[in-house]
């Protein structure tokens, strides 16, 4: 049986499974559930001082985007830190935390960028016994406008001068969490590699307005006439977060730092994404809001009946095998040719991919008067779109062709792959190489 258990940071949780700062973590009686439920760890939903009171508002907090069946694919949310009083959310990690040691509990934290403010919180959140903080840097909305949150997180120079500080006046790992709503996630990464983060964990959500009523003419969810932009995170997000995770992993500047990875992960396989660009555990959050907290049940098995299946025996075996296979465009091999190939026993004859590519792509698909399918291998470029459209899984795949074959296409010989290919001519990107 393969092992789940993770150390991350040193933080021992019997799987990769957290709970991510969210509704979910917001009080013991939900973080109990979850625990009992399966979860490896949570990180307990953003404390703030006290002081003027957080005020959420008292009507929808959530937007959503629908696919064709209403399975939600992103959920817009536009609430705030908790406004639950810090001394009953600190009283109540410290107990679960004693009845369950195994379990992983960080503490999301996100007070005024002023040093003070930091070094007053800090050793309350210690003296729970929780096993670290994350630095929410990431909040698109509400407490942005406030000088915290995601403005924080869009300066770089603020996120290393808040990690020391916390490095500072804090004994335990230190984890920040990075807004997605910046052009470069790597400068905030190296930022707060910089100020002595122990990890970082992204992303936080994205600055949305998921839709619009066209009665009442206001962004949804709509609070008395009146919308807000707010954080859009689930399946949807899921792309953009596995692209800046890579991006941090690859990066030189930035290579060792652990990442915890956040983003639409509702699957065991979505996991294993995440841990194969390089992340040491996943934390999820929409699934859990969709599907209850025993959704983490098929995460476990799936996961570890995959990693049987490959001969895995712990989690190191994968995590970052994915990221040397990550490159820049123009290091792509311009030699490799394949074509697409559809299986006729499969096919229903919806005519997907003959539309598709007649209108919009390479017009390298016929349709007989029967309605039979076929790949005109002359003009396929490959280009996936026909895979992409067919509601048939497998029934097209993309088959490479061999070297020293003629592309009808092109005329040329297929080449062999070059095993130094980023220094050959043909390589648009060769110079920048050398």
């Amino acid at each position: 049986m393969a092992d789940l258990t993770t150390e991350f940071l040193g933080i021992k949780s019997p799987n990769p499974f957290w709970l991510a700062s969210a509704p979910p973590t917001d009080k013991e009686y939900n973080v109990r559930r979850a625990f009992e439920a399966g979860w490896g760890g949570v990180v307990w939903k953003t404390l703030g001082m006290e002081g003027p009171p957080v005020v959420n508002v008292n009507g929808p907090r959530y937007g959503a985007i629908y696919g064709a069946d209403r399975r939600l694919l992103g959920l817009n949310n536009i609430e705030l830190i908790t406004d639950r009083p810090l001394q009953t959310n600190l009283e109540e990690i410290k107990r679960v935390k004693a009845d369950y040691p195994d379990r992983a509990i960080i503490v999301s934290l996100m007070v005024p960028c002023e040093e003070q403010a930091w070094k007053d919180i800090l050793p309350l959140v210690e003296d729970t016994g929780a096993d670290g903080i994350e630095l929410n840097f990431g909040c698109p909305h509400g407490m942005s406008e406030r000088g915290m949150g995601a403005a924080v997180g869009q300066v770089p120079e603020y996120i290393e001068m808040v990690t020391r500080w916390c490095k500072q006046y804090y004994s335990k790992p230190v984890i920040v969490k990075l807004t997605p709503n910046i052009t470069d996630v790597r400068k905030p990464a190296a930022a707060a590699m910089r100020g002595g983060a122990d990890a970082v964990s992204l992303i936080n959500t994205i600055n949305s307005i998921t839709s619009v009523n066209l009665d009442s003419m206001s962004p949804e969810p709509t609070i008395d006439g009146k919308g807000s932009h707010g954080g859009y995170c689930g399946p949807a997000v899921k792309p953009i977060a596995m692209s800046m995770v890579s991006e941090i992993a690859r990066n030189p500047e930035t290579q060792g730092l652990p990442i915890s990875g956040i983003g639409g992960v509702t699957t065991w396989r979505d996991a294993a994404e995440f841990m194969a660009l390089g992340c040491g555990n996943v934390q999820v959050c929409t699934a859990a809001m969709i599907y209850g907290f025993k959704v983490v049940e098929e995460m476990i098995s799936g996961l570890s009946d995959w990693m049987d299946e490959k001969g895995y025996t712990s989690l190191q075996d994968f995590v970052g095998r994915a990221v040397p296979n990550v490159t820049d465009w123009q290091y792509l091999n311009l030699n490799y040719v394949a074509k697409a190939k559809i299986d006729q026993d499969a096919c229903i004859k919806c005519g997907r991919c003959y539309a598709a590519c007649e209108d919009t792509s390479h017009q390298a698909i016929s349709m007989s008067a029967d309605r039979v399918f076929e790949v005109i291998d002359a003009e396929c470029v490959a280009c996936n779109l026909c895979v992409d459209v067919c509601p048939i899984e497998d029934c097209i795949s993309m088959l490479p062709m061999a070297a020293g074959e003629v592309d009808p296409r092109t005329g040329k010989v297929v080449q062999e792959e070059y095993a130094n290919w980023t220094t050959h001519p043909n390589n648009p990107g060769a110079c920048a190489a050398e």
